[in-house]
């Protein structure tokens, strides 16, 4: 009765959230070009999801390998050296991050490719419920190393081989495509779909409990 007068104050039907996901694209590429890979995949994966996809805080500093197949402007979000071990501007492209997460969140989860992928990895204490890896690897300064992946990370991930050992309890989806964003095969689109139901549910379930007054702390009732 309360809720259908709520409703009927507000002109109808609340309409439900979706949740938020960061999606941060690979090295010299684009938020758009992202947008293209990700929209080849199952709508059913991200039904319950609204994406977002920035661009790299940096203009590319060199050849795009998509270039023949898309077309510029091309960002990346930091620089690095051959062996991965030394990065320019990292700093700067975590605190473009925070800002923009500040700014256009809150995020429930993050999606990454390659760079952004690993860049994604170290936002995870931004309350994230998902993280989704797609050939992202482990950054290889110790300092960082330590900071970022020194304590198991709990949250529903979907890593990449090389940030596996980060997470408890990943969902691992394999591809022999090489280092793309890949096309899912019928087996993996229901894996999936299945993956992300279940953490949208879990997020509704747990957003009903706290609006009438559920203690995750002291669940007794």
């Amino acid at each position: 009765m309360v809720e259908a007068l709520e409703q009927k104050a507000a002109g109808g039907p609340r309409k439900k959230k979706k949740m938020k996901i960061l999606c941060l694209h690979g090295f010299r590429t684009s938020g758009s070009f992202l947008r293209k890979q990700i929209s080849r995949w199952d709508p059913s994966i991200f039904s319950s999801f609204d994406l977002v996809f920035p661009d790299g805080i940096f203009p590319a500093g060199g050849k795009s390998d998509i270039e023949r197949i898309f077309p510029p402007p091309y960002f990346e979000w930091f620089q690095f050296n051959k062996e991965f071990t030394e990065y320019e501007n990292l700093d700067a492209c975590i605190s473009f991050l925070c800002e923009y997460i500040a700014t256009n969140g809150p995020f429930d989860g993050y999606l990454g490719f390659s760079q952004g992928a690993t860049i994604a990895a170290l936002l995870l204490g931004y309350q994230a419920k998902l993280f989704v890896s797609i050939s992202g690897s482990k950054f290889r300064d110790p300092a960082i190393c330590e900071a970022a992946y020194g304590k198991p990370i709990e949250v529903n991930s979907l890593p990449s081989e090389d940030l596996v050992t980060a997470f408890v309890d990943p969902l691992i989806i394999r591809h022999p495509y090489g280092h793309i964003v890949p096309r899912l095969d019928a087996a993996a689109v229901v894996q999936l779909s299945e993956w992300t139901r279940g953490i949208a549910g879990g997020a509704a379930a747990e957003n009903g409990a706290a609006a009438g007054g559920y203690d995750r702390e002291n669940p007794c009732l």
